[in-house]
């Protein structure tokens, strides 16, 4: 027998985004039943940014070690995963336990439910014969899962993806990567960095192949120069496993290794969660929403589900929307016109707003100019790229790169400047201070308005 709660407010999945909207809202004084089966802070906390970036300090430690023979003297160093693996375990996922972020729900005054929700009815939620009925709405943010490429031989093997390579404890000799976006270059490296043999396979020409060719040329360089081996523009014919670990077969060649990293996409989780309960395509791959991030009457949807952008600080953005528009607040809405960017690969690439490809597509008239690292990078034996794109007509960016060690930081003054539509005029006669990083930002800005 189904039973019935009446509430005002049921956030259904608990990602960074629903959780942080799950908290204001109940933080205002509403009633808000918060349901997920799997933990609560998404993937970000206990299998994606937290463990990764962890990974990926200590191997920024190991890379830098390593320079001591090139700047400054003499170093031995020996890697050891021991220290990280116990890290993340204990400091980044509590052993991937999520008490801590269920007891924050219920100290705000949230309701929590584990299990499998889905909408049975306009503003209904049901969860293992209870149905929940919100006043106000449903807020969705049910995420993604990996998603496996159709490869023959794939299925049943076992490949690792983000979820089984942060409990690693033990390294593998060699890896593969399939996959050469953001999550499979920043893992490849690391790997690497640690002794791990590594190959990255990609269908696409190129590694990070969203961001700009230049980005990826400089990237590509610097794992070439790690001993990461890159084959871009494959052709995955099949995957074989056996005893000697898995063997993935392009149509020129064959790779070996001992273990297999799929990285290669993710899927949303929309299916059997009751879209046409409210009248939305059931079988969407995506949300649009509006600017007030409402997909339905009395719907609302945050996250990767609604396609502008995989990324932690664009779903808690749009939770903050979300939360305007339940308190009946007048906003401001959403704006994606500068949405940053950041992979943290060494050198990390950093990107906000359009790239040169994308302006062009739009039918923007646009400048563009490159530059290097400028006093900073030399000084530091650092190569690297800033790229910045303008609207020649407006006279203000559009979309920028930087990559080197500090790219993702470097970025929030382009970010800051398309989010704002700073004239051009206006940046390049700005204070940058001598000899920083974001001062190779300068000469490019100049070069646009010459």
């Amino acid at each position: 027998m189904t039973s019935r709660h009446e509430c005002d407010v049921v956030v259904l999945g608990l990602g960074p985004g629903g959780e942080h909207a799950a908290l204001l809202l109940a933080g205002k004084g509403l009633d808000v039943v918060a349901i997920d089966e799997r933990l609560v802070g998404g993937e970000c906390p206990y299998f994606g940014c937290v463990p990764s970036k962890m990974m990926i300090a200590a191997a920024t430690t190991l890379h830098e070690a390593r320079r001591v023979s090139e700047l400054a003297g003499r170093a031995d160093v020996t890697p050891d995963w021991g220290p990280v693996a116990a890290r993340i375990r204990d400091e980044a996922t509590d052993d991937w336990d999520d008490k801590v972020a269920v007891d924050r729900l219920l100290d705000a005054g949230a309701t929590f439910v584990r299990g499998r929700g889905a909408i049975t009815a306009p503003r209904e939620v049901t969860v293992d014969g209870t149905t929940y009925a919100a006043r106000r709405g449903i807020v969705l943010n049910t995420g993604t899962t990996p998603s496996a490429p159709p490869i023959e031989g794939l299925a049943g093997t076992p490949f690792w993806t983000n979820r089984e390579i942060v409990r690693v404890t033990e390294l593998p000799r060699s890896m593969t990567v399939i996959g050469g976006g953001p999550i499979g270059c920043e893992l490849a490296q690391v790997f690497s960095t640690f002794g791990v043999e590594i190959t990255v396979v990609d269908v696409a020409d190129r590694i990070i192949a969203v961001e700009e060719p230049e980005a990826s040329e400089v990237l590509t360089k610097a794992f070439g120069d790690q001993g990461i081996d890159v084959v871009a523009g494959a052709k995955i014919e099949r995957v074989e496993h056996g005893a000697g670990g898995f063997t993935v077969v392009l149509a020129d060649r064959e790779i070996t290794s001992e273990q297999l990293l799929v990285a290669a996409g993710r899927r949303n989780n929309l299916a059997g969660i009751g879209l046409e309960h409210v009248g939305l395509d059931p079988e969407a791959r995506v949300l649009e929403p509006d600017e007030r991030m409402r997909v339905a009457d009395g719907v609302w949807a945050v996250g990767d589900i609604t396609g502008k952008g995989a990324f932690t600080h664009v779903s808690m953005y749009q939770a903050d929307v979300v939360v305007r528009d339940v308190l009946g607040e007048d906003g401001p809405w959403a704006d994606y016109r500068a949405v940053a960017r950041a992979t943290f690969t060494s050198p990390e690439v950093g990107s906000v707003g359009l790239s040169e490809a994308a302006a062009r597509k739009q039918g923007i008239d646009i400048r563009v100019a490159t530059g290097d690292l400028g006093s900073r990078g030399w000084l530091a034996k650092e190569e690297g790229l800033v790229k910045l794109v303008a609207d020649r007509q407006r006279g203000v960016l559009v979309g920028g790169c930087v990559v080197g060690s500090t790219g993702g930081e470097v970025i929030s003054l382009v970010a800051t400047a398309i989010h704002a539509e700073i004239p051009l005029s206006t940046l390049t006669e700005m204070h940058f201070a001598y000899p920083t990083f974001y001062r190779a930002l300068q000469p490019v800005l100049r070069d646009l308005v010459d």
